[in-house]
């Protein structure tokens, strides 16, 4: 019995309790007509709440259940580790969903609930950890898939209505509702990098709901639930999602190649006291290579022994892209993401820790 049908239970005994105390008998039914035909009525309602219900009718078919299975080892050896999240249809033909990277993460098994009941296995076309990003295909799907309308995140305003769907604990098409609360936020994903234009919202998001979308009140996409702040690791009122324009740009190299293909230039930056990123390590033969950008940290043969050396005097220090004054390597990254196939980008740069001469440093980025 869960804790909710205890509280139940105690509630309604000393009401029942109280009644035979004092000889009071307890109706279940009304007579009167008028009591009658005001239980049938639908209570009104608003314009705002017609809209919400509309499209929670028109999406949650969409959402899908993703629930892992992976194989740990522990002391006692092989254990097998669950997990769950959240995911939405968003090609009802090739029966694609995204979710989260980090919800399948290497699970070696995956598979979808729909809103029918019926569970399916997937495959996963492919991973973009950079912005939290999983492809899947739903495999032998069934006929009647249904999916997601695509919206566009550009077009968000703050303090627009917004309408979350998911799974929160297991409770699966759960929907709650709240306004956009900042844009262009910048979170951390697993893999180091950074989302620099996440959208902030006060929809309540719970474990449960990544993968999820978050839907304007038309049903049309325009994020997908990621992450939340909180110190209990419950909502706090302050979720993440990542914007559906990201996740347009990503699909067709998931599709493609399994990951998404950015513009590098072949460098490691790190962050310093100083207020600019520094180049750590340049790899040899990249385009930063060539365009003689050095790092920190080299390599040195010393006899039969290759020795790393760390010689700040000889980094570069990266203070701008494109005219772009830059602060971090953040920064100097979503610089370089903008550059288009073919294209080159300038680099002001400067050597070592003294005040040396800025030099500018044209790179041609190239996709990896």
């Amino acid at each position: 019995m869960t804790p909710l049908h205890r509280m139940q239970k105690r509630f309604l005994f000393p009401v029942a309790a109280l009644a035979a105390l004092l000889g009071v008998t307890i109706f279940l039914g009304v007579d009167e007509p008028c009591a009658q035909e005001a239980t049938n009525q639908q209570a009104p309602r608003t314009e705002s709440e017609q809209q919400i219900i509309d499209a929670y009718r028109r999406t949650n078919a969409t959402v899908v259940y993703v629930t892992t299975k992976t194989v740990g080892v522990d002391f006692w050896g092989p254990v097998a580790q669950e997990g769950s999240g959240s995911g939405v249809i968003i090609d009802a033909e090739r029966a694609l969903v995204i979710t989260n990277a980090h919800v399948v993460g290497k699970a070696q098994q995956v598979e979808v609930t729909l809103a029918n009941g019926l569970s399916y296995a997937v495959k996963v076309i492919g991973l973009d950890p950079d912005i939290d990003l999983a492809l899947l295909r739903i495999e032998k799907p069934p006929a009647d898939l249904v999916a997601v309308q695509l919206g566009d995140s550009s077009s968000l305003e703050i303090g627009q209505r917004v309408l979350a769907i998911g799974n929160p604990f297991g409770y699966r098409r759960t929907l709650t509702t709240g306004i956009v609360s900042s844009l262009g936020r910048t979170i951390p994903t697993e893999s180091g990098r950074t989302i620099a234009d996440a959208i902030q919202t006060d929809a309540p998001i719970n474990p449960g709901n990544s993968g999820g979308p978050l839907l304007d009140t038309a049903g049309r996409l325009v994020g997908l639930n990621t992450a939340i702040v909180s110190r209990s690791g419950e909502s706090s009122g302050v979720g993440f999602a990542i914007p559906v324009n990201l996740v347009k740009r990503s699909v067709p190299d998931l599709m493609r190649f399994g990951r998404v293909l950015r513009p590098k230039i072949g460098v490691a930056l790190e962050d310093t006291e100083l207020g600019w990123p520094v180049v750590d390590y340049v790899l040899p033969g990249s385009p930063a290579d060539k365009a003689g950008l050095s790092g920190v940290r080299r390599k040195v043969q010393m006899g039969t022994v290759v020795r790393t050396l760390i010689d700040v005097t000889q980094g570069d220090f990266i203070l701008g892209v494109n005219g772009r004054e830059v602060r971090t390597k953040d920064e100097v990254l979503e610089e370089i993401s903008k550059t288009k196939e073919g294209e080159s980008l300038e680099l002001s740069v400067r050597r070592g820790t003294r005040a040396s001469k800025v030099r500018k440093v044209t790179v041609k980025p190239e996709l990896g």
